[in-house]
């Protein structure tokens, strides 16, 4: 395959028709592991589906609250359905090939899906702050305009800066190697490939991680303490707890979204010598689970939306 050529301020860029993607070379029972992501993938597309549904059908849910729950079902489907159909492609049916300009769009979805579940979660606290902290004035700063605003915003931001960062990849030249160690078109496994500098593509990288995840982290834990602040100072204890469990789903979100990555994180920081298979094992387990627990999460806690799925579930029942 012969690779394509362009000029670029007078340097000749070479870029390959595609990469090579590997990974859980050491695992023996790969295929396993496989089945159960598309088991994943499975129920995020039918819990997430319904949950979408459910909202969009009942005109008490159009809410800033389930609009923003809509908002991250929507990226969850997004972003498995990027992760796990190609991942069943490359390690099922052994078809690890990826072309260029494919590899450029999975990192494009991946990283934008990735972030805008982050921003998410952020927006999700920010409902919980306005209706804990300041519930006589949820009309004036919480309203379907302002989170239709809100929501929109991220998108157009996030898809803007993601766009950016994938397309100077276009000003790598790969004249050597072609293997990517990874679950897919990873953004740093692919520039580390180049045989030009890719000092831009790793400063990028390297500030998106910490805008895309610390600051709506960071929103998470100020709008909580926040909270907690409100929460202490109610007189009735009853108030209290009533306050705090309409926080659980949103907090249980946040943990499995959050845990998993600052652990991986911590650990290769901290433990030098990990297992390159099973980082890859742990990044995609951190990627996929969280949006197939995300909806289930939601219909189990959430009592609107429980009710009103088992109205759903009842009347599939007695329908002839």
């Amino acid at each position: 395959m012969s690779s394509l050529r362009t000029v670029v301020n007078d340097s000749v860029i070479i870029h390959p028709p595609g990469f090579y993607i590997v990974a859980f070379e050491t695992f023996p029972f790969i295929s396993v592991y496989i089945i159960f992501l598309a088991f994943v993938y499975v129920v995020t597309l039918v819990f997430n589906i319904v949950l979408i549904s459910i909202i969009a059908r009942d005109h008490c849910l159009h809410t800033p609250k389930f609009l923003a729950v809509v908002n991250l079902a929507v990226i969850d489907v997004t972003l498995n359905t990027c992760v796990i159909p190609s991942m069943i492609k490359i390690f099922l049916f052994k078809d690890n090939f990826v072309p260029f300009n494919l590899c450029l769009l999975h990192m494009y979805v991946y990283y934008a899906g990735v972030a805008l579940e982050s921003f998410a979660l952020a927006i999700l606290a920010y409902d919980r702050f306005i209706a804990i902290c300041f519930p006589l004035r949820q009309n004036l700063f919480n309203t379907l305009p302002i989170m239709l605003c809100i929501v929109g915003a991220t998108w157009v931001y996030m898809l803007s800066k993601v766009a950016y960062s994938t397309a100077i990849m276009t000003r790598l030249s790969f004249c050597n190697s072609v293997t990517v160690f990874s679950y897919f078109c990873d953004y740093a496994p692919v520039f580390r490939l180049a045989c030009n500098d890719y000092t831009l593509q790793w400063s990028i990288a390297s500030t998106d991680s910490m805008v895309n995840v610390m600051f709506p982290f960071t929103c998470v834990i100020l709008s909580y303490l926040s909270i907690l602040v409100t929460v202490f100072r109610m007189k009735s204890l009853s108030n209290r707890m009533k306050a705090l469990a309409t926080c659980i789903e949103h907090l249980v979100l946040v943990a499995v979204f959050y845990v998993p990555i600052f652990s991986i994180f911590l650990i290769g920081l901290y433990v030098r010598s990990i297992d390159p298979d099973q980082r890859v094992l742990s990044l995609s387990l951190a990627t996929c689970i969280p949006p197939c627990i995300n909806p289930i999460v939601y219909s189990l806690k959430t009592k609107e939306i429980r009710t009103r799925a088992l109205a759903l579930v009842h009347r599939i029942k007695i329908s002839p």
